[in-house]
Formats: structure tokens, sequence, C-alpha cells
């Protein structure tokens, strides 16, 4: 059996084979009902407790699939122990995201902000808030999956010069251990990486103080990879510029937080990835190609390596 979010119901069930036997659920009830039986599975669920117990409750499950990229709050550890396949979604969103990080990056650089606040008021400037270029500033990228490619591919056609951090070094590249003791050359520290045991907490106090005081931090990953008491400090006392955040922890985040009232921290609330109508076209496409492949006996993908996460 295969049990599906109705959610994908209008994409899916007219292009199914006919070796799919297929079971749509509406609501959480219905899809703990039905997981039990499934041996392929796509339980996407916007409250990821709610959706770990419908993974759990799928003992037979061989193939689980997502619709997110990030696989923080699945239980990946009983995934393995049972032997079932993930693929996720991994760039799905990336085009959009890509986008969204060269929006964010204009938006600090001309201070577009304070343009809208402006034009609400109905003042003529007469003067650009904002007077940074993007041409020939540097960049850190971290995170250089689907996402990051898109990002580096992008900034370089505004002439940015982009740092990547992977494990094989390179040209343009710092590997893990060397990107901390050069945060201070960048103008944009841009996070893009999965969330990991690895890169939890992975900007906090210290790396704040080293980057650079009219540097720009750039978070479309997970909340989860900075310290965000620590960024509400550094934003405080100005030891950056500023902070633009599609994601925060915890989400939504809390009408009484500090980061709102912040004039330099910018807040997306995770839109950045909903910028766009083709999420669940191109996941509806990408699963049906990969029950083919399912059914032939070849790997589907992307797949999540458990043990890493990602």
């Amino acid at each position: 059996m295969t049990v599906l979010s109705g959610l994908i119901r209008p994409l899916v069930e007219n292009r199914l084979p006919d070796w799919v036997e297929p079971r749509f659920f509406q609501s959480k009830e219905e899809a703990l009902e039905l997981a039990p039986h499934a041996e392929i599975g796509w339980f996407d669920m916007y409250d990821k407790r709610d959706m770990a117990a419908i993974i759990t409750a799928a003992t037979g499950i061989k193939w689980l699939n997502s619709i997110y990229a990030g696989v923080d709050g699945m239980p990946l550890d009983l995934l393995r122990e049972r032997g079932t396949v993930l693929t996720n979604g991994a760039g799905i969103n990336a085009i959009t995201i890509a986008e969204y990080v060269v929006m964010g990056m204009l938006t600090v650089a001309k201070g577009y902000r304070d343009v809208v606040r402006a034009q609400e008021r109905r003042e003529w400037l007469m003067d650009s808030p904002g007077k940074v270029e993007l041409f020939g500033s540097k960049a850190l990228l971290l995170g250089y999956g689907a996402i990051g490619k898109l990002i580096e591919e992008r900034l370089k056609a505004f002439a940015v010069d982009v740092t990547v951090v992977r494990r094989s070094p390179g040209p343009n590249t710092l590997t893990p251990d060397q990107w901390r003791s050069q945060l201070g050359d960048f103008d944009w520290v841009i996070l893009a990486v999965p969330a990991t045991p690895e890169t939890d907490g992975m900007i906090g106090a210290a790396e704040l103080a080293a980057m650079k005081p009219t540097a720009t931090l750039i978070n479309i990953a997970r909340g989860s990879v900075v310290d965000q008491d620590a960024l509400v400090t550094a934003l405080n006392e100005q030891q950056i510029a500023s902070a633009f955040l599609d994601v925060t922890t915890p989400e939504p985040l809390p009408s009484d937080d500090p980061l709102w009232s912040l004039d330099n921290a910018h807040i997306t609330m995770h839109l950045s990835g909903r910028a766009q109508e083709k999420m669940f076209v191109r996941s509806a496409q990408r699963f049906l190609e990969n029950l083919d492949r399912w059914k032939k006996g070849e790997a589907v993908e992307p797949r999540v390596d458990l043990t890493l996460g990602y």
C-alpha cells in the first residue's frame, strides 16, 4: 500500500502506475490509521511531532518520501534500524531560496526597508539610505548543496567574490577547520547548511565577534544553527551591521521576542521556500519518476544519509 497526503492527490492520482495501491489521508488520525499498512509513504505535515508519530506508526514502511529538504524532526535512527529508504525535497525550492538570498543582500545594501517606510509616510527621500554595492564585496557561503550552488551562481552575476566552505580544498574554498579564523574578511556570511548535530549552534558569540562590524549574517538554513541570544546581543551592540533571517528559533517567532524590535534584524518568517508556486508540482513529478525507479529496483533520489542527516 502507498499512503499519501491528500495535498498531493490532485497532482498524482491520475498519473500513478497500475501497480500502486494508493490511500490518501486528510488528517493526522487518518494517517495514523493507514500508516501501519504502508510500504511507501508520503506523510508530510506542518507539525513535526505529528509527522514523527505517523512515521513511527508505519512499522512496515520501506520507502518514505518527503517534500521537505530538512529532515530534522524525523526519527532517523528508527528509520535506519528499519532499513527504510528516505528521499527528501532537496533542491525542490533551491531556486526561490537562492533568489531570496540575493533579495536579502540587496535589501540590506540599498537600505530598501527605509525606502518602503518613506513611501508609507509619503516622504520623498533626497538620498539613498543604503550606499553599498554588491559588486566586489566578499561572501562566505557555508553549505554547498543544491541551494548553495545556486546562491554562488547568482552572486557571481553581481561580481560578488564568493568563498565556499567544503571538505575538499580548492580555489575560493575554505575547509571546515579554516573558516572561523577568516570570518573577519567577509562582508556577507551566508548559512545554507543542513540542521545536524554538527551544525547546531555553529554561529555563536565567538563567531559573531570575529565578523566585520559592517558585515551581514544571512540565515536561510535553520534557526538552530545560530545562537539566537548571542545574535540579539551582537545586533544590539552593533558587533555586526545586520542579520537577514528567514529562519528563527522557535517558529513562529513569539511576538515578544527581542528580534522583532531590532531595526538591524530583517525577519522573513521562513517564506523563502514558499515564494513560488511550483513546489508541489516539482515534488509530484520527482515522486512519480522515483516510483518508476522503485519498481525497476533502481535507486530513488535524492536519498538521505540517515547517519549524516542530509
